[in-house]
């Protein structure tokens, strides 16, 4: 009988011992216990759980691998200040330089370059500092009134008494051969926002430079060419404010340079 009982304790016991590995929870809070209960994963489980925290680890560094090891160049046509003040007295009529025509396939945000003849790269690591058009009206804006030394009134409001001088920019091509040339080849008009007749005077012009060396020179020599063509631009504002009988001189030559031709449009 004896024997009995303590076979029968010992079985209980074992009972008991299950469930409380079984269901920890129900065994501390039929006895009242407030004991710590740790969770440990089982041996095949914490080994996927390593697996996949190295391979999540890989892939991140990875891809911040990736990205370090292209980084994006930003570029601005916008040359130096000091590059487009000039002496002189200043012009006496104000600017307003208004927004300037980009050709859609040039409109990107990427340096586009050319190939040979025919073909173009669109290169995803040299970049522009803002959008083209933004980018070409404020390198006109900020070498025309370092020129003519006047103020571009561009969304403001015009001083009475002043004359404002409104300037139209097209731009035609702007190509660029890496480590050779680059060319600008636009169009523009000027007229004078109070002449009651509505007279234009409408310009031509193509400018080449050099550009040796890389991407940074590149677009060095693209400044330059936007510059040489604000050049030209002042000096037919000059010469139309001075009379609206004068011809807008467009070059012969590739370079900006040669024998002038006539051309306006007083309509």
């Amino acid at each position: 009988m004896n024997r009995l009982i303590i076979r029968f304790d010992r079985d209980r016991s074992k009972r008991s011992l299950r469930r409380r590995r079984a269901h920890p929870g129900a065994w501390l809070r039929a006895t009242g216990r407030a004991v710590a209960v740790a969770t440990v994963p089982a041996r095949h489980e914490s080994r996927s759980w390593r697996a996949g925290l190295i391979g999540l680890s890989a892939f991140a560094l990875g891809l911040a691998a990736c990205t370090s090891s292209a980084p994006v160049h930003y570029f601005t046509l916008l040359a130096p200040a000091a590059a487009s003040a000039t002496a002189g007295p200043p012009a006496p009529f104000l600017i307003d330089v208004l927004p300037v025509g980009i050709p859609a396939q040039l409109d990107q945000p990427q340096l586009v370059v050319r190939q040979g003849d025919s073909g173009v790269t669109v290169l995803d690591g040299e970049r522009w500092a803002g959008p083209l058009d933004d980018e070409f009206r404020s390198a006109l804006s900020t070498a025309l009134t370092g020129r003519l030394r006047t103020q571009d009134i561009a969304d403001l409001a015009a001083p009475a008494g002043k004359p404002v001088l409104r300037i139209k920019l097209e731009v035609r091509r702007f190509d660029a051969w890496p480590g050779q040339r680059v060319q600008l080849d636009a169009d523009w008009s000027l007229g004078f926002a109070d002449d009651a007749g509505n007279a234009r005077l409408a310009c031509h012009g193509q400018f080449d430079e050099p550009a040796s060396g890389g991407y940074p020179e590149l677009v060095e020599a693209e400044q330059r060419a936007v510059a040489k063509m604000a050049a030209r631009i002042a000096g037919d504002a000059s010469g139309w404010a001075r009379s609206r009988n004068t011809d807008c001189p467009i070059a012969g030559s590739s370079r900006g340079d040669g024998p002038p031709e006539r051309h306006a449009d007083r309509s």
